[in-house]
């Protein structure tokens, strides 16, 4: 049995009256969250399910059939609200679901094969029986698949193993010096790997509450709209010692607490990953009184490798490696890891390892106090005409620390400059752009400024192709779309700001 769920029968034994989980107007003790966990899981049980898939709103009812399905031993399958049913359709196949758990209108799911309906799981939720196109093969003791479409080609199932992510909820519990007085606010879709082990598991572990709020009420519509005075709102109603963010959310979110004049005084942690935030961005929580503290991970290592926490926080680094995880470097600089490594791919073999590490295709180094610094994407990294070698995520990173800057994508490949894809904040602050721009550049070597730059149609987001569910762009695809224009820029067909 998992770490988690030995901690969840502790707890609704030791301490059955104990606040486990808040959800909207309602809220389940231990010894209620267990009643139901057995209850959804005798539902499973009955159904004879082979793969569960959970296609839910933020909400008790996520978290009830998440550990009603590791308590059965069921892979579970989490699918983002926001996936489009040409991608809904793709993970139901190449997983071989056979049950789904969702609260969405039954019109919106006719293009399913289902043989049949079952009992209603809560008040919302559905159980449907589905007939797989073909039965998918998942490697070893696959648990959870978490699918992430990374920076390029379609979504693929990353298959992991309860041990792996118990050992990282217990190394983010040490870290961050959680206890049972804490109470976590899931600011993030728990379909998201960071947040399902940030959320559910690191609180049981410690005895915590935790607030799981339907997407809407913090604020969150699809894959990228973002409502920062409600979320504003949800964290002073809540009132969370803990939440996790990605850089766009926490810009967001600093600029309405700036703007609303009042810091949240319970909050003692935010955590931030998923995509490089920039130093500026850092500086202006600090400066904000927000306990930021960044980390880093993949889906492959089952989410956080390394972390900042209280009393360890250096800026600028991601924090130093959790206690389960072992890094060691490629002759490139290629960071390795071992300690959380996923079991394989939906459909593939065992995960490939070169003495149990795992190649992340991140660049960094280890500073003298064990801090570990992203220095780009193995991939992503581009030589100048010049002969000089530019980390984009740098550059970006910078450039979206400023007010008028929302996303930026940096390309310059063999170019005697640097060109960027830039979405504004405000669509008609282009000369505010042009300004941060500018300071931008004065703050970076030449060979790393950008030249010249467009404004983007539309903002990067999984839902038009351009990024990932946790915000990491697709420069393929943005390259793609954006090339013929691009390539102008080089031609002198555009504002060159230096």
């Amino acid at each position: 049995m998992s770490a988690v769920l030995q901690a969840l029968r502790r707890h609704a034994a030791e301490r059955p009256r104990a606040t486990a989980i808040i959800g909207g107007d309602s809220a389940l003790d231990y010894a209620g969250l267990a009643e139901r966990v057995l209850a959804v899981a005798s539902t499973l049980l009955a159904g004879r399910t082979r793969r569960c898939g959970l296609l839910l709103d933020n909400g008790i009812g996520w978290a009830v059939c998440d550990l009603a399905a590791r308590w059965t031993r069921t892979p579970l399958v989490p699918i983002p609200t926001f996936f489009s049913p040409q991608q809904l359709a793709h993970v139901i196949a190449s997983s071989g679901i056979d049950t789904l758990i969702t609260d969405r209108p039954l019109a919106e799911l006719e293009t399913i094969r289902r043989e049949e309906i079952g009992g209603l799981i809560g008040q919302r939720a559905a159980c449907l029986r589905l007939q797989p196109a073909r039965s998918a093969v998942l490697p070893g003791r696959t648990a959870k698949v978490t699918y992430t479409s990374g920076t390029t080609g379609a979504a693929k199932g990353v298959c992991l193993a309860d041990a792996a992510t118990d050992r990282v909820a217990q190394s983010l519990l040490e870290v961050s010096q959680g206890s049972a007085e804490d109470r976590h606010l899931c600011l993030l879709p728990l379909a998201t790997l960071l947040e399902n082990i940030a959320g559910i598991d690191v609180p049981i572990l410690a005895g915590a509450a935790t607030c799981i709020p339907s997407l809407a009420e913090v604020g969150l519509g699809g894959s990228s709209q973002l409502d920062t005075m409600a979320m504003l709102t949800a964290i002073e109603k809540y009132a969370p010692t803990s939440i996790v963010t990605v850089p766009q959310t926490l810009a967001g979110l600093l600029f309405a607490i700036s703007q609303a004049g009042r810091q949240p005084q319970q909050l003692r942690l935010v955590a931030v990953g998923g995509a490089p935030i920039a130093p500026a961005l850092l500086q202006q929580a600090e400066r904000l009184a927000v306990p930021v503290y960044q980390g880093y991970g993949l889906s492959e290592l089952s989410s956080v490798v390394a972390f900042n926490g209280p009393g360890a926080n250096r800026l600028g680094s991601v924090g130093k490696p959790l206690p389960h995880a072992d890094l060691r470097f490629a002759a490139d600089g290629e960071i390795l890891a071992k300690g959380a490594v996923l079991e394989g791919y939906v459909g593939g073999a065992a995960a490939q390892t070169t003495d149990g590490y795992w190649p992340t295709g991140d660049i960094g180094h280890l500073d003298e106090d064990g801090y570990l610094h992203l220095d780009g994407r193995k991939t992503n990294m581009f030589i100048t005409a010049f002969g000089r070698n530019v980390a984009p995520e740098w550059v970006e990173s910078e450039l979206t620390a400023r007010p008028a800057i929302a996303q930026a994508a940096v390309f310059g490949e063999a170019r005697p400059f640097n060109a960027a894809v830039l979405v504004p904040r405000n669509a008609a602050f282009t000369a505010a752009v042009e300004a941060d721009l500018r300071k931008v550049n004065d703050s970076l070597p030449d060979y790393a400024r950008v030249g010249r730059w467009i404004v983007a149609d539309e903002a990067f987001s999984p839902l038009n192709g351009m990024a990932t569910p946790n915000g990491r762009l697709r420069r393929d695809a943005i390259f793609a779309r954006y090339r013929t224009r691009l390539e102008r820029l080089y031609e002198g067909e555009a504002v060159h700001v230096s």
